[in-house]
């Protein structure tokens, strides 16, 4: 039996589950219960919609594993990625909004909370889609380079459907075969915790899916199985694939001192202007998710585009059974794993995120006092300003939106029908300087997926921010 004296954080993003059978009673391998310093495993999924898992309300889509993940832990109903692929993951890796932190186009002067764990000790991989690097093998801004000591995966999206591999820098082939891959992913994490990591030392490991991606499929186990379509196919297929590497991770004697955390990049893809020109797909397939109460889907900064479901589980130090509204961020992943590990949060530069250790512990009701949407407003509290000019992704514009202020109180109307903007114009005004003072920290140039990162005129910065010089 591997003995391993330490905590372990495991962080599913979109994706982690528990067997009812197995995890209920928690029954594995005695571990030792040393305090030191906690694993982490994160697991995000992709264009993964806030209403597609039943504990958040879907009735075609069955996912019993992630069900009884909420069940044994904590469900956030105010958690908040971004609202497309690369800000997401810049944001997630380094506790900095995508306006600061470079989105698709992240520099290789971002610190990402693998570098900081790696000073201090830990193991860190990273598995399946990177996509902040602009698409491309530049070595400095691939995983290896931003504190991963193992990748594997693929640099960007999969729109056409074809993924290309690389295994740390070098190029490790390619697949058409989309129905492949969320068990490819899941069979890399496992061999991982099995025979790459070293179970005297702690580790990160981060796992982020392709799917639901579009183009999306399933394994032929599974097409054709659910009653939500092929989307709902992949779905169910990723509860049943996540569910078997939590039971791998039992197996290592690690589920009682593991924290869970799964949530999703950003909302779903589902705007008729994207899914009625999508090719690749069979005739009448629905390769899209649900929004559930929310109004739009990614690309848009009406809430499905933002807010995506997250579930957190720890036995004996994360509350089970509880449903917490407190605002709580991936921005937030850093800053708290700082406080768990053990690391030092850069100081060289503005965090957006915060410590939400006491959140998740259940020692404080509150989270975020306020979260900002890129380009296009605020939110505070159970208020919610959108400015006139706010930014949409093309496919996510609402034609019919006048282009004027907007402002929601969540709490009554959570699908922002009624905006109340020149009812309370003192609210208006109060967040609209709460959003200039947050993009006052600064900016980093923003790039589509695939464009060609901006290019210094002077030298290139190290991580500290410092001019170095040039050699000829």
């Amino acid at each position: 039996m591997i003995r391993l004296g330490r905590y372990v954080i495991f962080l599913a993003v979109f994706s982690i589950v528990v067997c009812p059978s197995s995890m209920d009673a928690f029954e594995q391998p005695a571990e030792p219960r040393v305090e030191g310093k906690p694993n982490i495993l994160i697991i995000f999924t992709d264009d993964q919609g806030y209403g597609d898992l039943g504990c958040y309300g879907n009735k075609k889509n069955k996912t019993p594993r992630l069900d009884q993940l909420a069940k044994q832990g904590t469900r956030f109903t105010s958690f908040y990625a971004q609202t497309v692929c690369g800000p997401s993951r810049s944001a997630l890796l380094t506790g900095r909004y995508p306006r600061r932190s470079g989105g698709w186009g992240m520099p290789s002067s971002e610190i990402t909370f693998a570098e900081q764990m790696k000073k201090i000790g830990y193991q860190t991989a990273c598995i399946g889609k990177w996509d902040v690097s602009n698409r491309r093998p530049i070595i400095n801004r691939m995983p290896n380079a931003q504190g991963f000591d193992y990748f594997y995966g693929t640099l960007g999206a999969n729109d056409n459907g074809t993924v290309k591999f690389h295994e740390n820098n070098k190029a490790a082939g390619m697949t058409r075969d989309m129905g492949s891959l969320t068990k490819l992913y899941t069979d890399k994490a496992i061999e991982y915790l099995k025979e790459k990591r070293d179970p005297d030392k702690p580790f990160v490991l981060y796992v982020a899916h392709t799917m639901m991606h579009t183009i999306i499929d399933a394994s032929e186990k599974f097409r054709g199985k659910s009653k939500g379509g092929l989307y709902g196919d992949v779905v169910e297929e990723f509860d049943f694939e996540t569910g078997r590497l939590i039971d791998a991770l039992d197996a290592l004697g690690l589920g009682k001192n593991t924290l869970i955390i799964y949530t999703s990049d950003n909302g779903p893809w589902n705007q008729r202007k994207y899914t009625g020109r999508k090719k690749g797909h069979p005739k009448g397939a629905i390769f899209w998710g649900e929004a559930g109460p929310l109004r739009n889907g990614k690309g848009s900064c009406y809430e499905a585009g933002y807010r995506v479901p997250c579930i957190v589980r720890w036995p004996g130090k994360v509350p089970a059974g509880r449903t917490s509204d407190a605002i709580f961020a991936t921005i937030d992943f850093l800053p708290t794993f700082a406080k768990l590990a053990g690391f030092k949060v850069p100081d060289d530069r503005h965090i957006d995120g915060i410590d939400q250790t006491d959140l998740l512990f259940g020692k404080r009701k509150t989270g975020r006092e306020h979260f900002y949407y890129n380009r296009a407003g605020v939110r505070k509290g159970k208020w919610k300003f959108l400015k006139a000019d706010a930014h949409f992704h093309g496919y996510a514009i609402e034609d019919s939106r006048k282009k004027v202020d907007e402002l929601y109180d969540l709490e009554a109307d959570l699908g922002e029908k009624n905006n109340l903007a020149k009812k309370h114009p003192e609210k208006v005004a109060e967040l609209k300087a709460l959003m200039k003072s947050i993009e006052s920290h600064g900016k980093y140039p923003e790039t589509g997926p695939n464009s060609k990162p901006p290019r210094k005129k002077q030298g290139n910065k190290n991580k500290r921010g410092k001019q170095k010089k040039k050699t000829s």
